[in-house]
C-alpha cells in the first residue's frame, strides 16, 4: 500500500514538473523575468568621468603601491655600462636559440626596428647611416659576438651611446627574439668564414 501511495506521489510530482516546464517555456516575444537587474546591467563609467562610488570622485583610480603590471616584471637595472655588464651575467635568454619561429620573428623585428641603422645585413650600413648618422659597429665584430645575451637585452632596453632605448617600441619577448636572430646571423657568418664547415 505504501509503495502505491509513493508511486502516485512521484507520478503527480512528475506531472506537475511537466506542467511547470510547459507553463514556463521560453517565449521569444517576451523577455524572461529578471531578478536583481542591477547585477545584469551595471552602470558603466568612462575612465575620466566622475564617479560617486569613490571618495575622490574619479573613475580612474591609481594602482596600489607596489603593483606590478601583468607580463611586466621589474628590471632592477640602471641605464649604465656597469649595469649592462651585470645584466649580461644575470639575465638568461628565455627563448630557444634554434627555433625557426623565433628566428623568423626576430628577423621581422630586426627589419622594422634595427635595419635603419644596422642595415639589412647587420654590418652597420643602414639607410640612416648613409644619410650621415654615425655608423653603429658591425654585429659580426668580436665585441658583439662576445657580448652576452643579457647585456644585449640591456642595451635594447635602456639604449647605449647613440642608440636609443627600444623598451616602448619592442616587447620584451621580441627583444629576445631579435637577439636570437642576430646570433643566427653570427653563426652563419662564422660557418662561411670557416669554409662552410659547421
Amino acid at each position: 500500500m505504501r509503495t502505491i501511495v509513493l508511486n502516485v506521489i512521484l507520478l503527480l510530482a512528475f506531472a506537475g514538473s511537466l506542467a511547470l516546464h510547459w507553463a514556463l517555456r521560453p517565449q521569444p516575444d517576451k523577455p524572461n523575468r529578471e531578478w536583481i537587474p542591477e547585477m545584469v546591467r551595471t552602470p558603466r563609467y568612462n575612465a575620466f568621468s566622475g564617479n560617486s562610488n569613490f571618495p575622490d570622485g574619479k573613475t580612474l583610480q591609481p594602482p596600489p603601491p607596489g603593483t606590478i603590471p601583468r607580463g611586466f616584471p621589474p628590471l632592477h637595472f640602471a641605464a649604465t655600462p656597469e649595469d649592462a655588464l651585470r645584466a649580461g651575467s644575470t639575465l638568461e635568454n628565455p627563448v630557444k636559440l634554434d627555433d625557426a619561429q623565433t628566428i623568423a620573428r626576430g628577423a621581422a623585428v630586426f627589419a622594422n626596428f634595427c635595419s635603419p641603422c644596422h642595415g639589412a645585413t647587420a654590418r652597420g650600413d643602414g639607410l640612416v647611416v648613409q644619410r650621415g648618422f654615425p655608423a653603429p659597429p658591425s654585429l659580426y665584430a668580436d665585441n658583439a659576438r662576445n657580448m652576452k645575451d643579457g647585456q644585449i637585452f640591456h642595451i635594447l632596453t635602456y639604449g647605449q651611446k647613440n642608440m636609443p632605448s627600444y623598451a616602448t617600441q619592442v616587447s620584451r619577448e621580441d627583444r629576445w627574439n631579435v637577439i636570437v636572430f642576430v646570433r643566427s646571423l653570427q653563426k652563419q657568418a662564422a660557418r662561411t668564414t670557416a669554409g662552410g664547415q659547421p
